[in-house]
């Protein structure tokens, strides 16, 4: 079994290689369509777009899933004094 700081950083290390080679692509493809050549910053700023919107679709799914088994989804339904009708 892995050590758990073992698979954080085999997660972190697949999150980095996805968001290099989505870069690349993406910049290919602009290219492609007649977008030009990008800039540093142009290629800095898509990196940290992908980078982001990745991180946060992390985190907001872990989020969902804590939130599912901590039993908060359950709760959020009830209002004050429905266990008074059951």
């Amino acid at each position: 079994m892995a050590s758990p700081i073992r698979s954080r950083l085999v997660a972190v290390l697949v999150t980095v290689a996805l968001t290099a080679v989505t870069t690349a692509g993406l910049g290919r493809f602009w290219s492609a369509i007649g977008g030009g050549p990008l800039s540093l910053h142009g290629w800095i700023a898509m990196t940290l777009g992908i980078g982001g919107t990745a991180a946060l679709a992390g985190v907001l799914m872990a989020l969902a899933f804590r939130s599912d088994r901590d039993g908060w989804d359950a709760r959020a339904d009830r209002l004050p004094g429905d266990d008074a009708k059951r």
